[in-house]
């Protein structure tokens, strides 16, 4: 196990990698601790928590929702947590997201912890303190930016994964390799099918440098005015794929990256081989690469985006694999080329 510290600018977060869900009571006093669970973790991983206090929320994106904030703040209410009483999300990238942000606004703030579970959650959704709700149509439209006070790295917990799932979080892996490690992505090249077959020392390297790579960038910018822009390469055409085909996180930025790839051939003169590299590798790891949701309904959706300033969206571009760049594009202009895709 390593511990790694990171100073943020009003938290220090520790990392536990490698280390197990069953030495979660290291981190976290039980007595002065309430889990929040989704139904899945639960009925996988429960046993392991005997004497936790506990609260179980249902599973799935759809329940990212208001209604299971009231849920969890109401639990929060019976069980008598006070603001120093510590909330622990265990689960997926919906649970972290929801547990975050009922601790930032239980009693105006209470301090919290994570153990992802999933691989899309330990690369992706549990770091960078953002923590939010889907409102309506409109992912992650009230949230705040608040890091845990420490995150738990289980890497045998996403092993149980079902086989889409475990597709699913190689997408947010790909995306830091295009958009900061051209390394990377030979890496992913190059170790598909032990990837696929869930090789542990695989597995390890890709959470660790993932970790590595969107800390460094959430450290520089932590209130994205900037460089933390750049995560959400794939992410502005993925959200609005994702709520009007209720599909799964990863397929729907797979789907927006080379999206985000075919708009930065004619914008950043991207190399269309480059283009088509990606393309092979999302296909490799089994992750859809075709825009098939009616185009209007995508472009009503992503023109509300959080990224958008007046009357252009702050788009996330690639001039080669492995260094990207933010640029503003009018609207009418993401129109115009999203027609052409």
């Amino acid at each position: 196990m390593r511990t790694l510290s990171y100073q943020f600018q009003h938290s220090n977060t520790k990392y536990y990698l490698g280390d197990s869900l069953l030495q979660l009571g290291n981190y976290a006093d039980p007595s002065r601790t309430v889990l929040v669970l989704d139904e899945n973790v639960d009925e996988h991983h429960g046993h392991k928590l005997p004497g936790w206090k506990k609260l179980v929320i249902p599973d799935g994106e759809e329940h990212k929702s208001g209604e299971v904030l009231d849920q969890i703040i109401n639990g929060l209410i019976e069980l008598e947590a006070d603001r120093k009483t510590m909330l622990v999300g265990i689960g997926g990238g919906m649970t972290t997201d929801l547990t975050g942000y009922a601790a930032s606004i239980y009693m105006r703030g209470m301090p919290v912890g994570f153990v992802p579970t999933t691989l899309l959650a330990q690369v992706d959704a549990s770091i960078g303190g953002k923590n939010g709700i889907n409102h309506g149509k409109h992912k992650n439209m009230l949230g705040t930016i608040r890091q845990p006070e420490f995150i738990l790295f289980d890497y045998s917990l996403p092993l149980t994964m079902p086989a889409e799932e475990w597709h699913n979080g190689f997408a947010e892996i790909i995306k830091y390799a295009c958009i900061l490690d051209a390394s990377l992505f030979t890496y992913l090249e190059e170790n598909r099918d032990k990837a696929m077959q869930r090789d542990m020392a695989v597995l390890q390297y890709l959470i660790e440098r993932s970790v590595e790579l969107k800390t460094r960038v959430v450290l520089e910018d932590e209130f994205e005015t900037s460089s933390r822009r750049w995560l959400n390469f794939g992410h502005t055409l993925g959200h609005a794929v994702e709520k009007i085909d209720n599909i799964a996180h990863g397929k729907a930025v797979a789907i927006g990256m080379v999206a985000a790839a075919k708009i930065s051939e004619k914008l950043k003169g991207l190399p269309v081989e480059q283009t088509n590299r990606l393309i092979r590798l999302i296909n490799d790891y089994q992750l859809p690469v075709t825009l098939t949701s009616n185009k209007e309904e995508v472009f009503n959706l992503f023109k509300l985006d959080k990224k958008r300033e007046k009357d252009a969206i702050h788009f996330v571009l690639l001039e080669e694999i492995g260094k990207a760049l933010t640029q503003p594009v009018p609207i009418a202009e993401l129109k115009q080329l999203l027609d052409e895709l």
